[in-house]
């Protein structure tokens, strides 16, 4: 499962006119679902969201999380991101799990996810989103968890 977390002052998202998730300060995260994913890599990714160290400590170091912030977490499902891009001009969506899937694990990583932090949002599985944010920073960094292998690279 990866997840692609941006720290932000504020992020939205629009489905057909209508806000369906926002935030003030907090994580934006771009959730994309593997082929293979489960259960608990979905909890060691949210595990490791709300745990991880991006927000200015009071000598502007990156030692707060967002639950120590008490911040925004805006979950948005997107397909793409798996996407293998390693050759030629059009990428593969073969690494993606299948939407059923996705789905089933988006919603699980959002329950638990509402479980453990006060400030949760998201955007729509499946639908044509419009994502706005201002990242603060700019803050990107790219988690995955992998079978048995939690990585992190950023």
């Amino acid at each position: 499962m990866i997840g692609l977390l941006q720290r932000v002052t504020e992020a939205r998202v629009v489905v057909d006119g209508e806000s369906v998730g926002a935030i003030g300060r907090g994580l934006l995260v771009l959730i994309g679902v593997e082929r293979g994913d489960t259960e608990a890599q979905a909890e060691r990714l949210l595990e490791r969201l709300l745990g991880y160290r991006v927000f200015p400590d009071a000598d502007a170091r990156m030692n707060l999380s967002v639950s120590d912030i008490d911040g925004g977490l805006l979950l948005v499902p997107q397909f793409t991101l798996p996407a293998d891009t390693r050759k030629g001009m059009r990428p593969s969506f073969t690494p993606a799990a299948a939407p059923e899937e996705g789905r089933r694990l988006f919603d699980y990583l959002v329950a638990q996810a509402r479980a453990h932090h006060r400030d949760v949002a998201t955007g729509r599985f499946g639908a044509d989103m419009q994502v706005s944010l201002t990242n603060d920073g700019p803050v990107t960094f790219w988690l995955q968890t992998k079978e048995g292998v939690p990585t992190s690279c950023g």
